[in-house]
């Protein structure tokens, strides 16, 4: 077995991020997105709604809802398998399980088509996001056995940085097969009579009807390929993490033994007031950025009517600038603290919501400055989520239960998530304007950096 700090046990936990951050990429925040998007345009009533469960639905409402009732489930469920997998000392084989239900259910999203399929996009939606936030409560508990203290700031941002540059790399083969369908072999033809006897607009509208499907078809494909991704490059981490041997071999259930394990954990809690500290702070920031991660290609799709090219483009320049982002602040923190760097990636998300606010699809150069947005959240995308995350493994006390603890972290997050996404989806359907519901957000941000400032440092955090 790898020991602590050792390079090869580094790389293999870091690479994990390489295989699942295309789910992030690709089925959250890029493609999906904007093929739900498209779909249910094409079964929207006069007034703009879909019917599901015989109620009639915004469609960005019922997506938020439908994200939101993955994380509660994610909520649920963690707290619960985690104290299980630190009292049975498996956290690999339930990493294992969580990525197989992830990586299958975003290749079902290949059968979302239409209307009478609308179930499908919804119930593996649902699973898909189970699958991987369930997936990296386990795998984040596994920074503190892979790297000390002093490390976890530089290893934490190297998984991040390997996940975009993994996600980078797919997503531009995706990008390349909707964009150019016809070079991967998807049918653009159209139909030999119009060809003949059309009109040359008929001719153009022909031709680009027949794309838009292909490029439809790409999407679908891609779907495919990021479950193969997924669960392929996963097995390489699978490899080289340590998977601990069984605590005790007592046939008592185990259920039960994973809630003495919580409970346990929340009584170390109550002597640990910067870490709850923390933890507060990280749900409200968390109830920010989370929510402008997942809502950001529909924000560009529907508020400012943005072109598919250019929301994909803008999404991989937040890829290309969070690898820089991921960097610079690891050496900031390094330097002046975490806190420090904290506070200031705070202060940039609560700028990212008032400049979203003044967006108007009526402004000339609009998607100029919809780049110019992207930019600035790549700068502190991986850059907070990195931070968080190895702030809050430095802070943690000296103990082996590192998936409970870790389970904590995630379960704020995913309520964090919840929260956002209803507010989201509740201001975008009383106002019928996604401005404001991002304009809220920053009030999340503001309450996030006050709580910080209360947070007491401790030997590796400053």
């Amino acid at each position: 077995m790898l020991k602590i700090g050792d390079k090869k046990l580094i790389n293999a936990w870091a690479f994990y991020d390489w295989a699942n951050s295309v789910y992030s990429l690709v089925i959250s925040t890029a493609v999906f997105p904007i093929y739900y998007s498209s779909m249910t345009e094409s079964f929207q009533n006069l007034e703009g709604d879909i019917i599901f469960l015989g109620t009639h639905w915004d469609p960005t409402t019922l997506y938020d809802y439908t994200l939101a009732v993955s994380f509660l489930i994610v909520a649920f469920l963690s707290p619960i398998l985690s104290g299980i997998a630190d009292y049975k000392g498996n956290k690999l084989g339930f990493l294992k399980g969580f990525c197989l239900l992830g990586s299958l259910s975003v290749m079902s999203l290949f059968f979302f088509s239409g209307e009478s399929t609308l179930w499908v996009a919804i119930v593996f939606t649902i699973l898909a996001s189970i699958g991987f936030w369930g997936s990296i409560v386990f795998y984040n508990a596994y920074l503190p056995e892979v790297a000390h203290p002093e490390d976890q700031d530089r290893v934490s941002a190297k998984g991040f940085i390997n996940g975009y540059i993994g996600s980078i790399i797919l997503l531009l083969i995706n990008l390349s097969m909707i964009l150019y369908p016809e070079i991967f072999g998807f049918d653009t033809s159209i139909d030999e009579s119009i060809l003949q006897n059309g009109s040359e607009i008929e001719i153009e509208e022909a031709m680009k009807k027949a794309k838009g499907i292909a490029s439809l078809e790409a999407m679908k494909i891609s779907f495919i390929m990021v479950g193969l991704w997924w669960f392929g490059f996963a097995q390489i981490a699978y490899r080289r993490l340590p998977n601990h041997k069984k605590k005790s071999s007592s046939k008592e259930s185990i259920i039960w033994k994973g809630f003495d394990e919580l409970k346990k954990v929340l009584i170390e809690l109550k002597s640990q007031p910067s870490l709850k500290t923390f933890l507060i702070s990280f749900f409200l920031f968390s109830v920010g950025v989370q929510t402008i991660i997942l809502m950001a290609g529909i924000f560009g799709s529907k508020e400012l009517e943005l072109e598919t090219t250019s929301l994909i483009l803008a999404i991989l320049l937040v890829q290309f600038v969070a690898i820089a982002g991921a960097a610079i602040f690891s050496r900031i923190s390094k330097k002046y603290g975490n806190f420090t760097a904290l506070k200031t990636t705070i202060v940039i998300w609560g700028l990212v919501c008032f400049i979203a606010f003044l967006l108007d699809k009526q402004q000339e150069n609009i998607d100029m400055y919809y780049y110019g947005l992207a930019g600035v959240i790549g700068l502190v995308l991986g850059a907070i989520q990195s931070l968080s995350r190895s702030t809050y493994s430095k802070m943690l006390p000296d103990t082996e239960d590192h998936a409970t603890y870790f389970s904590f972290y995630d379960v704020t997050e995913k309520v964090a998530i919840v929260i956002g996404m209803f507010t989201f989806g509740l201001l975008n359907a009383i106002t019928e304007s996604m401005q404001y519901s991002v304009l809220c957000l920053a009030v999340f941000f503001l309450a996030s950096f006050i709580v910080l400032s209360f947070v007491r440092g401790t030997k590796y955090v400053k």
